[in-house]
């Protein structure tokens, strides 16, 4: 089994994220997306699997900045916004085996249960 977790460093939800997996034992690859953004096929995937609701990271400078007319963009643009601009997704993003399971941390047992 393979889990990356896509977030930033300093982003306080993806450290109590890291800190819950390591103390679970979960073995996982940190992936900075500041760093190494995602691909827009790996984004599509993502949104496909989530939605392109649940990855909007709508407390950031990013999203603010986007203007009103995000509000009735369609999927695809959503997915554009994202490839072109990480810090618009959520953090952290759970992807188990290649496939996107969770983003955000709100839900630690939804997490494990998924992870398992």
């Amino acid at each position: 089994m393979s889990i990356q977790v896509y977030g930033i460093p300093n982003c306080g939800t993806c450290k109590k994220a890291i800190s819950w997996l390591e103390n679970q034992g979960f073995a996982y690859e940190f992936i900075n997306t500041k760093d190494y953004p995602p691909s827009r096929t790996a984004i599509a995937e993502w949104v496909n699997a989530l939605g392109e609701r649940s990855m909007r990271n709508t407390s950031g400078q990013s999203y603010r900045s986007l203007g009103s007319d995000k509000e009735t963009w369609s999927h695809i643009q959503w997915i554009e916004a994202y490839a072109k601009d990480s810090m618009l997704l959520k953090r952290p993003l759970f992807v188990k085996d290649g496939i996107a399971i969770a983003v955000g941390f709100r839900n630690p047992e939804e997490i494990k249960q998924k992870l398992a």
